[in-house]
């Protein structure tokens, strides 16, 4: 009897089946995924390669990860940590994002991330000017229209992204999709 084990089987990578949604769900095709073991697999075996495509080892086969919004969806804790949708805890790495939708982005130790919706409000009340006074109305409205603020959230910068793509700002590929042949192949 042999003391290795067989190699592993050339097995074709996976696109356009799994997904990640803005809150963090796992979807199959579209179809929410609710069984708490396949939930605790895919978080288990969730990585990145190297171009940013993000992806789940299936043993021998890489499944890539259509992302609505990140690769990484963070909730806020009351006492202000951020926690990925694998229940992993992030930290902040930069200035906070913005996009022209109202969503929020940025970078962590985890990598590129988005904030759950559900939390944007709390998130909001954070906000601070240089003098630390609440955020208001007004200095929204005019980070929204892509005018300088000095809002932050506990010292993290709010920048507008714009019209940028938050996944070229961040660096990952939000709809991988299979490698061109190559010539002749």
């Amino acid at each position: 009897m042999s003391d290795t084990l067989p190699p592993w089987p050339q097995v074709p990578a996976c696109y356009s089946w799994l997904s990640l949604d803005g809150r963090g769900r796992w979807r199959l095709k579209a179809e929410t995924i609710t069984h708490p073991g396949l939930i605790a697999f895919l978080n288990a075996h969730y990585t990145t390669d190297d171009d940013g495509c993000w992806f789940v080892n299936n043993g021998p086969q890489r499944v890539y990860v259509q992302l609505d919004s990140a690769p990484w969806i963070l909730r806020l804790q009351p006492d202000g940590r951020f926690v990925t949708h694998a229940g992993r805890p992030a930290a902040i790495e930069g200035p906070i994002y913005l996009d022209g939708e109202g969503r929020v982005f940025m970078r962590t130790d985890a990598g590129p991330a988005a904030l759950d919706d559900r939390d944007l409000a709390m998130l909001i009340a954070e906000l601070r000017d240089a003098a630390e006074r609440p955020a208001d109305d007004a200095s929204l409205a005019a980070l929204l229209d892509g005018r300088d603020t000095d809002l932050n959230w506990h010292g993290q910068a709010l920048v507008f992204l714009g019209n940028e793509a938050a996944a070229t700002r961040l660096g990952f590929i939000a709809d991988p999709c299979p490698p061109e042949p190559a010539p002749g192949a």
